[in-house]
């Protein structure tokens, strides 16, 4: 070989080695497995935990679609513990002939109706990741909850006496009202 094609030679191999880091780089750049995995129970190394993938696309407000999207992961970890959803459908269908039978007429109507509700107090949910998708404007969150986080909050919910619970149940509507109120004063100020 010749000094001119060893030199070709080395720049093709270089420039065969950009063009694989390239791809390898572009390869890499996508979602990370979390948003892809989804919200679940998993075991980890280190620890149980329920984890939750909350998105939100097409909010240009970038604060806002980030405290979306982590309420939406909180969400997807109450879902594991409590959902309650009810279900309905109605089906109607008819064909009616008139007349010499060469004319039908049908006409069909399905409805479907599904409510799916959740309600759950989780303490110590908190968001650990983050991923924004250029392309598509989403906003993704991972939030987590340790199981013995969870273990030890509800080991303290139940050392809270029940008329202790019941009073603050009572006296949060009121106080509520009253925070309202105080609103409403400095509003019309």
């Amino acid at each position: 070989m010749t000094k001119r094609s060893l030199m070709m030679s080395s720049q093709l191999t270089g420039i065969g080695l950009a063009v694989l880091l390239l791809m390898g780089l572009a390869a890499c750049s996508g979602p990370p497995k979390w948003v892809e995995k989804g919200s679940g129970t998993f075991n980890g190394k280190d620890q149980k935990a329920f984890y939750g993938v909350g998105s939100v696309v097409g909010v240009r407000n970038e604060p806002l679609a980030w405290d979306a999207a982590e309420n939406r992961a909180r969400a997807e970890i109450a879902k594991t513990f409590e959902t309650y959803t009810g279900y309905l459908m109605r089906d109607y269908a008819a064909s009616t002939t008139a007349g010499d039978f060469t004319r039908n007429t049908e006409e069909q109507n399905i409805e479907r109706a599904i409510k799916t509700v959740t309600t759950a107090t989780l303490s110590g949910v908190r968001p650990i990741e983050r991923y924004k998708d250029e392309k598509t404007n989403t906003y993704y969150v991972l939030a987590k909850l340790s199981l013995e986080e969870m273990k030890n909050n509800l080991e303290q919910a139940r050392e809270l006496n029940a008329q202790v619970r019941d009073f603050v149940r009572k006296n949060a509507d009121r106080l509520f009202e009253r925070l309202e109120k105080e609103e409403d004063r400095r509003t019309i100020r």
